[in-house]
C-alpha cells in the first residue's frame, strides 16, 4: 500500500499563480487553451483532494472569476506560511 502524498497547503490559504493557468478542457462553455487566470493571480484555497494514482494533492482554488484544480507547482502562498512552533 502506498502512503498518501500529504497536502503542503491547508485549506483557506490565500495563494497566487505561479504560471499562466489555461483551460485545459474542464472550465465548461469556455474555448480550450484560454487563458483563465494570469500569473500572480489571488485566490484562496477552498477544497484540497487528491488524485489516486498519481499520488498528488489536488488543490482547488478559487481565483474569483472561476474555480480551477491546481497542482501544488502551479500555485504559492501569498504570503510565508507560519512556521510550527517549537516544542518547549
Amino acid at each position: 500500500m502506498i502512503d498518501l502524498r500529504e497536502p503542503k497547503y491547508p485549506w483557506g490559504l490565500p495563494v497566487k499563480a505561479v504560471v499562466d493557468l489555461y483551460n485545459d478542457g474542464s472550465v465548461p462553455d469556455v474555448p480550450e487553451d484560454i487563458l483563465l487566470v494570469a500569473k500572480g493571480g489571488p485566490g484562496e484555497i477552498v477544497q484540497v483532494g487528491h488524485h489516486g494514482e498519481a499520488n498528488l494533492p489536488i488543490y482547488m482554488v478559487d481565483f474569483g472569476v472561476c474555480v480551477l484544480g491546481c497542482l501544488e507547482e502551479e500555485i504559492t502562498p501569498l504570503q510565508a506560511l507560519a512556521a510550527p512552533a517549537a516544542a518547549a
